[in-house]
């Protein structure tokens, strides 16, 4: 019977489970043919975050990591319970780490409800993390506008799809609108999205994490203690790995 322990269904899963675990003890991480493992003094980083972000983001890029501005979008629901999904890193300043989405996607109504989110940067090229998190809000819709207009034709058909995170009928549905959205992107490359947000995360902490292959990682984390004026406004300290 289907579903009876011990029966062929749960033997098909023990083995696939078998098999996963083998894989996973066959893998390592930061290959010494493909990883070179920097050193990072903490005591050579500068006052805030943002210009040694900034430093390791482009180090990733010469190091030839693979779209190095992907990064992990962590945000919670109206009962507190976490997701996380990978988006795209479109700026980072003095006004924060940005991202955009449809307002009522998930993650968009996530951030409508409890506007805090977390964000994670992974280059194993070089071993390096980053970790932010703080307050988001959502910029004016011209900026969104216009952050939007100024991507590729691609991005602008996506948006313009719309329906992020609603259910689809089937692929056939996707297709068809997908077609009108990149006509139309084609055809009006500044066609308003209304619902297309810009967020910003104002960053409250920002760690920076360097592997070693003693396994005694750096890690350094920023957190802010006032407005930052100068550089100044954070306070630094150092975490065990």
């Amino acid at each position: 019977m289907a579903g009876v322990p011990g029966g062929a269904e749960g033997g098909d899963n023990r083995g696939m489970a078998t098999d996963l675990h083998e894989l996973l003890r066959s893998l390592r991480v930061w290959d010494p043919e493909v990883t070179a493992l920097p050193s990072f003094d903490p005591a050579t980083a500068p006052a805030a975050p943002l210009p040694l972000f900034a430093e390791w983001f482009a180090a990733a890029v010469a190091a030839g990591q693979s779209e190095p501005h992907t990064m992990s979008l962590a945000t919670s629901d109206e009962s507190g319970l976490p997701d996380v999904r990978i988006v795209m890193l479109h700026g980072a300043d003095a006004d924060g780490w940005s991202f955009a989405s449809h307002a009522g996607s998930r993650k968009g109504r996530h951030l409508t409800g409890r506007p805090y989110a977390a964000l994670g940067f992974y280059w194993p090229v070089l071993g390096r993390q980053v970790r932010v998190r703080g307050p988001v809000s959502a910029a004016p819709s011209g900026e969104a506008q216009g952050d939007l207009h100024a991507r590729s034709t691609g991005a602008l058909a996506a948006a313009l799809t719309g329906r992020q995170s609603e259910v689809l009928a089937s692929l056939d549905e996707l297709a068809r609108v997908s077609e009108s959205a990149w006509e139309r992107a084609s055809r009006e490359p500044e066609a308003p999205v209304p619902s297309w947000t810009l967020y910003r995360l104002r960053a409250e902490e920002v760690e920076f994490f360097q592997g070693d292959e003693r396994r005694r990682h750096v890690r350094l984390r920023y957190r802010r203690d006032g407005e930052e004026t100068a550089g100044e406004g954070w306070s630094r300290e150092l975490l065990w790995p």
